[in-house]
């Protein structure tokens, strides 16, 4: 197994039939239990006819490590798996313990499809939807429909507004973003709207100035600018709090989170909020 410093490496290769976006999933997910260890990700999506299949094969056998699959065709999973036994690596379907626990829960077979699970059903054009609103939203822009959105997001500059914006848009949720920016009028549209959730964006002074201050030096700006002062992005929280605090808007504090660990605090607030109106 490789080793480079305390930590240690190990081959992952992922074989798919569809786009191989459930596998990289699982495995990321899987492989941050283990911290001393870095998985190299070999990806193969797509992978449908026995050519393909063989392509993969020879790279496993160059880089042996553990293999995860989604394969509908019978032959081609024999094909893996008996390969896979005979240069004694590991092998497993990821989806197959839940297919086999819901066979037994429906009391029926399953019925395989290859890339089901990307069918371009309602729910996937729901999703494209969320996605060009979000982008038509971005950053203040487009306010006069601002209560189509399912969740307007604020925050000073630097507090993943976007990135948060495109992942809640991923999830079929129409999301809008507003900068909040001194000396600069907050949008009055913003304060009008009703049915939006309105989540304000914050973090550490410290965390956002170096964000800024790597921001500053990708851009290859030398000029003095208080962009990345402590002090003055202390007052920009400040009026980001008491603006929220003023108007009851929920807020979340991103310095130790990833941006998915915000989108799902985000959509434990709005499910809240859903519950909250249907009951009234």
């Amino acid at each position: 197994m490789p080793q480079s410093g305390s930590q240690r490496y190990f081959h992952l290769h992922l074989i798919s039939d569809a786009t191989g976006e459930t596998l990289s999933t699982v495995a990321k997910a899987a492989a941050a239990q283990y911290a001393d260890f870095r998985p190299i990700a070999h990806i193969y999506a797509l992978v449908r006819t026995p050519t393909q299949l063989n392509r993969a094969l020879r790279e496993i056998e160059e880089q042996p490590g553990i293999v995860l699959f989604t394969l509908i065709n019978d032959d081609m999973r024999r094909q893996l798996e008996k390969q896979c036994e005979a240069i004694g690596i590991p092998c497993l379907s990821i989806l197959d313990p839940v297919i086999s626990m819901l066979s037994q829960y429906l009391n029926t077979a399953s019925r395989p499809q290859v890339a089901g699970q990307h069918a371009l059903n309602s729910d996937y054009f729901r999703r494209i939807d969320a996605l060009n609103f979000t982008m038509a939203h971005d950053d203040g822009q487009d306010l006069e429909d601002l209560e189509k959105s399912d969740i307007i997001l604020l925050g000073v500059s630097r507090t993943s507004k976007t990135p948060t914006s495109i992942y809640l848009a991923q999830r079929g949720i129409k999301t809008a973003n507003i900068p909040i920016v001194p000396r600069i009028p907050v949008p009055q549209k913003l304060f009008d709207v009703r049915g939006p959730l309105i989540v304000g964006l914050i973090a550490s002074a410290e965390r956002i100035a170096q964000i800024r201050r790597h921001r500053l030096l990708s851009l290859k700006e030398s000029r003095s600018t208080d962009y990345a002062d402590p002090r003055l992005i202390t007052d920009e929280l400040m009026f980001m709090k008491t603006l929220c605090s003023e108007h009851d808007w929920p807020m979340i504090d991103v310095t130790r989170r990833s941006v998915e660990e915000t989108a799902a605090a985000i959509l434990n607030l709005l499910s809240e909020a859903r519950r909250v109106d249907a009951a009234t």
